[in-house]
């Protein structure tokens, strides 16, 4: 297991929101590509990059920060946020970034996933985010009908090799992972899946570990300073004791 840093983008500054309110946001600085630099210094092993305004508006938004977030660090980059059509995702891909998070067209055009899967393989992973177990949508603004599981086995059908999956009630809230809903997760779909939301503490990521999540994304934590990088990994790695 390790952990993956989270450098969320509004506005072009590096923010966290709470619950994945629009309306409850912090900012932490006005410079992502200085924040990435940081976390590649701790020993970060990936970034976990988010356009919230295109996640918002449903096409990437905040792409020259990225870009030079990608021109600037050697360590592999995921980005999620806005891309909900091929050539978007394409052009993303063709500026450096390792893997791209869909999330809104796995409700709303499948087949666009499957097209996706069948391209760019595992360099394709789905985020699944929940709210009181339904999956939300449009940068979280919506909530849909559909059923977290629901969603994650027709994912799976369609060539889906990775799943992120949050818990939206406790993302940016300090409190602590949802652990029993991202075991059923993980058992459910027995792909690699990343857990996200709620981390405040390295004693929760050793908890994380045992419900099989490949890695755990952390955000607020960090940038609190609840949580150093290189202890967080050490415990993720199985390589100390809580």
């Amino acid at each position: 297991m390790y952990v993956i840093p989270a450098i969320d983008i509004k506005d072009g500054k590096c923010v966290r929101l709470f619950q994945g309110d629009y309306d409850q946001v912090t900012v932490y600085s006005a410079d992502p590509v200085g924040v990435a630099l940081e976390w590649q210094k701790q020993a970060a092993v990936m970034l976990h990059v988010v356009d919230l305004d295109g996640a918002a508006v449903g096409t990437v938004s905040n792409l020259t920060v990225v870009q030079r977030i990608c021109e600037n660090v050697r360590i592999p980059i995921e980005l999620g946020g806005g891309m909900r059509d091929l050539r978007a995702i394409e052009e993303v891909l063709v500026l450096g970034v390792e893997r791209v998070i869909l999330g809104t067209v796995a409700v709303e055009n499948p087949r666009l996933v499957e097209d996706a899967c069948r391209r760019w393989g595992e360099r394709v992973v789905v985020g699944i985010d929940a709210r009181d177990g339904l999956v939300a949508t449009r940068g979280w603004k919506e909530t849909s009908q559909v059923q977290a599981l629901d969603l994650a086995r027709q994912m799976l059908k369609l060539g889906a090799r990775r799943f992120i999956y949050t818990d939206i009630s406790r993302d940016g809230t300090l409190t602590e992972p949802n652990y029993g809903a991202i075991r059923d997760f993980v058992d459910a779909v027995a792909v690699p899946v990343v857990a996200s939301g709620g981390v405040a503490s390295v004693e929760h990521i050793a908890r994380l570990r045992a419900t099989g999540a490949e890695a755990v994304i952390v955000g607020k934590a960090l940038y609190t300073g609840g949580v150093d990088l290189g202890r967080a990994n050490d415990l993720a790695r199985g390589w100390d004791k809580c």
